[in-house]
């Protein structure tokens, strides 16, 4: 039997190399011969294998991909797709970070390689690559640079899934690739930063000194509009992003019905759309200051100058900056702080879930784990009644010994 076969019509060869058990098969196409073996000695298989991976190579051929795609190819089509397509679903911001993401870490090491090349071993060399070769930030000295964080390792697996996604699409590649970190065990939950009762009067006493007494005359407003931004956010559970979308037309004055109190109903504009907000009677006063402090237009901003610089330097001198566990506290701790302050006075959890524009999970998860308030004693030390043969038999006991009592009380 001859060791050498030609197919469909002589642009496939099937043959056997000298000590081999197995049929290889080969084609020439765009300029060079493409080999495969077809992993099995019979020789009727041998030329089903071939064939269907010869069609295979020709349907490659046919959309140009059959030397494969590189990943800065694949990165290109993203770039153009992502833009036009989320536009109006995703920030331009956060468009600017995944290019980034992609300019700066994604590209140097993955740029030349072709898309069949990324398989999971490759992506986690790529994961130690980045914790062996810190990127220096902006006037950092070598020696304080720090391997990037879980959570910028995890933004950058997410641009490059993203990128393989749209290479999968296009039929560049046959399937996206397992890219899940290995060894990883569940996850530990870190609470949120938050300021308890005695540290948030901590800091919005040391504001109010600020805004009485500023450091410099020219620094008064800075210092007026930081200590209402406190109180403001601490009573509306705000996120900062959306504090600082805010506008006087967002925001409006009313007498509760439900409680007879006065309070701020707000339109907010978010992450998550737009949502509503009832805040506490606490954040009143502080939005009148700075309706009459600033004299806006409706269209105006509420706080036009964010103060989270001003607010990072009372933090480090009020010794507030970090929390018992090393967590840092920011402008976002006074969001933690209205919802934990709720769920003490027993505020109803899924309505503070729906006040927050964020879920009961995420409230339980992260925020009700500080509160020992939220633990019922009742509910948790409760006790069977015990069984009525024996209750009755321990209260026989009972007498008999009160019987003894009294007699030795008459004896004596």
């Amino acid at each position: 039997m001859t060791s050498r076969h030609q197919l469909m019509g002589g642009a496939l060869n099937l043959y056997k190399r000298e000590n081999s058990p197995y049929w290889q098969c080969s084609t020439y196409l765009d300029g060079r011969n493409r080999r495969k073996s077809t992993q099995t000695g019979d020789l009727h298989a041998a030329r089903n294998v071939a064939e269907d991976w010869y069609l295979e190579q020709r349907g490659k051929q046919r959309l140009g991909a059959l030397d494969g795609k590189t990943f800065q190819e694949a990165a290109a089509q993203f770039e153009r797709e992502y833009e036009v397509i989320t536009m109006g679903e995703r920030s331009p911001r956060y468009v600017h970070l995944q290019k980034n993401v992609l300019r700066l870490h994604l590209l140097p090491y993955f740029g030349d390689r072709k898309l069949a090349e990324i398989t999971p071993g490759l992506v986690q060399e790529y994961r130690i690559y980045r914790a062996e070769n810190p990127t220096l930030r902006y006037r950092q000295k070598p020696e304080t640079a720090k391997p990037p964080s879980r959570s910028t390792m995890h933004q950058e697996i997410v641009t490059l899934r993203q990128v393989l996604k749209t290479a999968h699409r296009h039929g560049w590649i046959d399937h996206v690739p397992d890219l899940s970190p290995p060894y990883r065990t569940s996850g530990k939950i870190s609470h949120r930063a938050w300021f308890s009762p005695k540290e948030y009067k901590q800091l919005y006493e040391a504001t109010r000194r600020r805004a009485k007494n500023p450091r410099h005359s020219r620094w008064r407003w800075e210092s007026e509009q930081l200590h209402d931004y406190v109180l403001f956010m601490a009573n509306t559970g705000l996120r900062p992003d959306e504090a600082g979308r805010l506008e006087h037309r967002d925001v409006e004055i009313v007498e509760d019905e439900a409680t007879g109190e006065t309070i701020l109903v707000i339109e907010v504009r978010g992450k998550r759309g737009v949502g509503y907000c009832k805040s506490t009677t606490g954040a009143v006063t502080p939005y009148r200051r700075l309706h009459e402090r600033n004299r806006p237009e409706p269209t105006d901003l509420v706080f036009p100058k964010s103060p989270s610089g001003l607010l990072h330097r009372v933090l480090v001198e009020e010794n507030l900056k970090r929390d018992r566990d090393g967590n840092s506290r920011t402008a976002y701790s006074l969001r933690h702080t209205y919802i934990c302050l709720r769920l003490m006075e027993g505020a109803d959890i899924y309505q503070i879930a729906k006040n927050c524009r964020t879920s009961v999970e995420m409230i339980e998860k992260f925020y009700a784990s500080h509160i020992k308030n939220t633990l019922d004693a009742a509910a948790i030390n409760v006790r069977k009644p015990k069984p009525a043969r024996r209750r009755k038999k321990s209260e026989a006991k009972r007498s008999h010994r009160d019987k003894r009592a009294c007699r030795r009380k008459a004896e004596s």
